[in-house]
């Protein structure tokens, strides 16, 4: 056999391969063989069909598929003896396939890239360091009451805060527009639910009264045949109810299901659960800041194999926020939606392999047993959570992976800048898309 590369791309080989005819037709005359022992002829008893009549009138399939066979054998005798890492499967092209000659074909395949680490002292992260007062448990705490509010109706105007159920029409001009109109809907004021305007003019409502305001649609509107529009609604008002916070006390705890499920237990777990979504924020936006600049300082190609998968990853993991809803089909979500993200952790995954192979990273059992202890804390058998995953291969993988990140990240900021910013509890823990655009509002 015969194997010529050449490199068409930083991560992409194209082999032009060649088989002796001699290795192909014994191939076909075994097939053909062992084809005459099992076939069934009229004329002919099982197993005695001769060879002859067997060719004649199966060779050219048994050929055929002999020749699928031989090209997919000797692609992986090329690629092993060529040393090429193949990062998806081949693209297979027949050249020269008539009987007596040897036999020829092309196959393009893309190999994983070589990555060669920039050096990352450059790279400049922000550590966030942050405290949980007191005052951050009573927000928390407060937050909690309102989920529990029960709505009560009352006999007077609406304000901001109440909750009032109405019916309401649009209207472009004098007509009545599609998905404008509403029976029973309840909305509570000053929720930034509707568009700006409406439920300002709400406000003042009383039950039974009847009322038209006028809005205009945000020029980024969704729906573009109502973006800019000036729009009339008319509203009829059937309930105004104010929100009726529970009382902050012993008898509340009790609905959480605490082991202590006193006032005092509530508070310790809160802060307990808070702590623990400060320290996952805070080692969160570090370690993606860490990695957008690590993608950024090593600018590399990546097979479109690994797009693809990563693209239904991302399908997949959008599919189950929609709620995995019953004969959607992921695959029908289009690529491009998912592209620049799925290209950005394509290439991270390499880097992040690259490193661990360069500082010879192995998983470190005993922080994947922090790890799963500290996770475990969210639930009310810990112990039985982590009895859990260390008994089953496939979750048990999940989280050594993610240990094992959390080493990269480690060794990483060894080299790195680090520089440390003190935050309240509410910027530490807001997702950085709301923290970006806090900054840019306070700069504007």
């Amino acid at each position: 056999m015969q194997v010529s590369v050449e490199t068409t791309s930083p991560i992409e080989r194209v082999l032009t391969i060649s088989v002796p005819a001699a290795r192909i037709d014994d191939k076909v005359n075994a097939e053909v063989a062992k084809t005459a022992k099992t076939v069934r002829i009229d004329g002919f008893r099982k197993g005695k069909v001769p060879v002859s009549v067997v060719k004649k009138r199966y060779g050219q399939s048994i050929r055929m598929e002999t020749l699928e066979q031989v090209m997919r054998d000797a692609y992986v005798e090329a690629i092993q003896a060529e040393s090429i890492n193949p990062a998806g499967m081949p693209s297979i092209e027949p050249k020269k396939i008539e009987a007596g000659s040897d036999l020829e074909f092309v196959a393009k395949v893309e190999v994983y890239p070589t990555v060669e680490l920039a050096d990352v002292s450059s790279i400049e992260v922000t550590r966030i360091v942050s405290d949980i007062t007191e005052a951050d448990v009573d927000t928390m705490l407060e937050t909690l009451r309102k989920q529990n509010a029960e709505w009560t109706a009352v006999d007077r105007e609406a304000k901001d805060g109440d909750q009032v159920k109405i019916d309401f029409v649009g209207f472009l001009g004098e007509e009545a527009f599609e998905g404008g109109a509403a029976e029973g809907h309840q909305i509570v004021l000053g929720s930034n639910s509707m568009i700006p305007g409406f439920e300002e003019g709400i406000v003042g409502m009383k039950a039974g009264e009847e009322r038209t305001i006028s809005v205009t649609f945000p020029e980024e509107y969704q729906a573009e045949h109502l973006a800019g529009k000036e729009a009339t609604f008319k509203i009829t008002a059937h309930e105004v109810a104010e929100q009726v916070l529970p009382e902050l006390d012993d008898e509340f705890a009790t609905k959480f299901g605490l082991e202590n499920s006193d006032l005092a237990g509530l508070r310790a777990e809160v802060q307990k659960n808070m702590e623990r979504e400060l320290s996952q924020a805070v080692k969160g936006k570090l370690k993606n800041s860490l990695f957008d600049q690590l993608v950024e300082l090593n600018p590399i190609e990546v097979p479109s194999s690994l797009v693809d998968q990563e693209v239904d990853g991302l399908r997949q993991q959008a599919a189950r926020q929609f709620g995995n809803m019953e004969g959607f089909d992921p695959s029908q979500l289009p690529a491009e939606l998912f592209s620049e993200e799925a290209t950005k952790r394509a290439k991270l995954g390499l880097l992040i392999s690259e490193v661990i192979q360069k500082n010879e990273l192995t998983v470190e059992d005993d922080r994947v047993r922090a790890f799963l202890e500290d996770m475990a804390q969210a639930y009310q058998e810990p112990q039985q959570v982590v009895e859990y995953y260390l008994n089953n291969k496939e979750q048990l993988a999940q989280v050594q992976s993610a240990v094992l990140e959390e080493q990269v990240v480690d060794k990483l900021l060894e080299s790195a800048k680090i520089t440390e910013v003190t935050l309240s509890y509410e910027d530490a823990i807001k997702p950085e898309a709301q923290s970006a655009e806090a900054e840019e509002s306070e700069e504007a």
